[in-house]
């Protein structure tokens, strides 16, 4: 595998202090025995059963996994379900009139209890069904985060057919790729939402992608702004279609555990997207598992993941892993900070939620625009709080934890990403002590090592890059039957998967993610990783979030440029001065940033991951490409100018 950072050098991030777990938490927590680890090691695959006794099945599976030492891997063989009726149906006995969705918002907020939910779907299934979809088919919904998206994706499944969602703030082209690749001769959307109080012209974007594909597209509205668009020819209303079939039952459509539940593609901002198909009976049973054991999730719970549903984040722990376990999930359709930047601790409080899951890179806005805003609000419903998406530096886990978590409650730091479905790395937060900065070990059933360029495993402490050495559930359908994806295998005797991410492993079996192996910087022969790099700038006084490119540099070949984000009115010479002697101190004197750029934010896609692509094309005087993704574009002209020429 090229482009590892496998250096052998040792890293400043390793060993870091342990914090147990309150014993309050692990009391309640649906994961308090310790043996859990001993029993998945000892009785795998066969421990991955506690995975599917989760789900119910209308054909009990064969086998856990039939599969060797490499693919064809085959997830619960012989077993048929239904991901609608696992997620609706099997609740409504006992919590047809508890709350499966809350959503928020314009200005406005809806809820929908199980049985509300299982009308919905029923009926907008029915309405998919009149117009002529079919099992395996492909539906692409192109919706913002409104109660509607879930209950689409929820109507396809049920239907037995394939969804597949794209991003809401993703241009036309964008949309247009997704659809011609999947083949999709359907796409539902809107006529618009609002976001920061302004409309976007979604129906447009829409307009535009169906044009440019080659095949017929029939198109499903929903209106959100009222302004009576034209609807026409193979354009329907999506409330007359749904009132047309309200009251109907559509019957689950039961599925291989193979069988694909949806494709949705990686988000393309570091590279050419890529579609990823997963599977109904292993992802599913990965997302309960792991909601209910890392997440804590219970059915008496009011989670949140702040995720878009635009992404697999919010596939897998929006709508698929809560809904399974039959708890109630949090909808919010809009910024952290309009109208304020107090929205989400005020929807915390009003909700009591328990579980409260975002992105490091809020939670570095959220250190920025200070810790008055959380305290203006109870937010002591909170019972965990979670990571996902980027690697989180050590002072914003702590900022999290006491400003968010009341100083007590645990915080899970999880690894995964759209390729694996559900979360690989984390600690059980009923078992597992915290340390800030580390994700933790793999999950029980999960096995991983870290290795040089070589393919060998570096010793403990040392940076390499990550690779999972078992198969897991969740894994999708290229991994699993062996197709050429180009992120697996074999060395020697073992199958591997290599995620791409560099990463070290402390004397306890710690995982510290160093960012994507194609971010590692190389400066003067020598190779860091931007996670190191920003961590240590992260760590000093004044910075709330920060992000590190490497820039063409005549001498060096390449030079460190940081973009730093400061809190509050730091005096900007001395913050520089502080930044690079933190720098020198952590890491060495040639990681010293050639410049420091400061900037009142990064670019950040909706979801709020920094576009470091973007980052780089500004630093070295390049073309910016598309900027769809981005939530804040207008910050690019800012960066241009303050970036120093070369």
């Amino acid at each position: 595998m090229t482009g590892s950072h496998g250096s052998g050098r040792k890293t400043a991030l390793e060993d870091r202090p342990a914090i147990d777990p309150p014993a309050w938490f692990t009391e309640q927590a649906n994961r308090a025995d310790p043996s859990v680890y001993d029993t998945f090691e000892r009785e795998w695959p066969a421990c991955w059963a506690q995975a599917a006794d989760l789900l119910d099945w209308e054909e009990t599976y064969d086998s856990v996994l039939d599969g060797g030492e490499g693919p064809p891997f085959e997830w619960f063989t012989g077993g048929t379900l239904n991901a609608s009726y696992n997620c609706i149906d099997r609740h409504l006995p006992e919590r047809k009139n508890q709350l499966a969705l809350i959503w928020e918002g314009h200005g406005e907020s809806r809820t929908y209890t199980y049985r509300e939910l299982s009308r919905e779907v029923n009926a907008v299934a029915a309405a998919l069904r009149e117009r002529g979809v079919e099992e395996d088919d492909v539906v692409t919904i192109y919706l913002p985060m409104v109660p509607e998206l879930p209950v689409v994706m929820l109507a396809c499944v049920r239907l037995g057919v394939v969804h597949n969602v794209v991003f809401a703030g993703f241009s036309s082209g964008a949309l247009a790729e997704r659809m011609e690749r999947t083949g999709s001769e359907l796409l539902v959307t809107c006529d618009g939402y609002y976001r920061r109080g302004s409309a976007v012209a979604q129906k447009n974007k829409a307009d535009n992608a169906r044009i440019a594909v080659e095949q017929d597209v029939s198109v499903v509205v929903l209106d959100r702004l009222g302004r009576d668009v034209h609807l026409g020819k193979d354009y329907y209303d999506y409330a007359t279609l749904r009132d047309a079939h309200d009251g109907e039952t559509v019957d689950p459509v039961p599925r291989d555990a193979s069988d694909t539940l949806f494709r949705i593609y990686t988000s393309g901002t570091t590279g050419e997207p890529k579609a990823v198909d997963h599977t109904t009976g292993g992802y599913l049973a990965h997302v309960a598992w792991t909601s209910e054991s890392v997440l804590d999730v219970k059915p008496t719970d009011t989670y949140w993941c702040s995720a878009d549903i635009g992404w697999i984040t919010g596939h897998s722990y929006i709508v698929y892993g809560p809904l399974a376990l039959g708890t109630t999930t949090v909808l919010y359709n809009g910024t952290p900070d309009h109208p304020e930047k107090d929205r989400l601790w005020d929807i915390v409080e009003r909700y009591a939620v328990d579980v409260f899951y975002t992105a490091p890179t809020a939670i570095r806005a959220f250190m920025k625009w200070g810790k008055e805003y959380p305290a203006q609000h109870d937010l002591s419903s909170l019972r965990l709080l979670g990571t996902v998406g980027e690697p989180i530096d050590e002072r914003a886990w702590q900022w999290y934890r006491e400003h968010i978590g009341g100083g007590d409650a645990p915080v899970v730091d999880t690894w995964w990403q759209t390729e694996t479905g559900a979360i690989l790395v984390a600690t059980l937060p009923g078992i597992d002590a915290m340390k800030p900065g580390a994700a933790g070990k793999p999950l029980p059933g999960i096995q991983t090592e870290v290795v040089d360029p070589a393919g060998e495993t570096v010793d403990r402490g040392e940076a390499g890059e990550l690779v999972v050495t078992r198969p897991w559930p969740g894994m999708p359908r290229a991994l699993r039957t062996g197709e050429d994806w180009g992120a697996a295998s074999i060395h020697g005797d073992e199958w591997r998967y290599y995620p791409e991410d560099g990463a070290t492993v402390d004397s306890d079996g710690y995982i510290t993610f160093l960012g994507r192996v194609d971010d590692a910087i190389n400066v003067a022969g020598r190779r860091f990783s931007t996670m190191e790099l920003e961590s240590a700038i992260a760590g000093v006084e004044g910075v709330a979030e920060t992000a590190v490119v490497g820039a063409n540099h005549a001498t060096t070949g390449t030079a460190v440029y940081a973009y730093v984000s400061p809190e509050g009115n730091c005096a900007e010479a001395d913050l520089e001065a502080r930044i690079e002697a933190a720098v020198e101190t952590a890491i060495g004197s040639v990681a010293t940033p050639e410049a420091v750029i400061f900037t009142p934010d990064l670019p950040k896609t909706r979801s709020g991951k920094v576009m470091r692509r973007l980052l780089t094309a500004v630093a070295n005087g390049e073309e910016l490409g598309d900027t769809s993704a981005l939530r804040n574009p207008e910050i690019l002209g800012e960066l241009q100018s303050a970036t120093p020429d070369r």
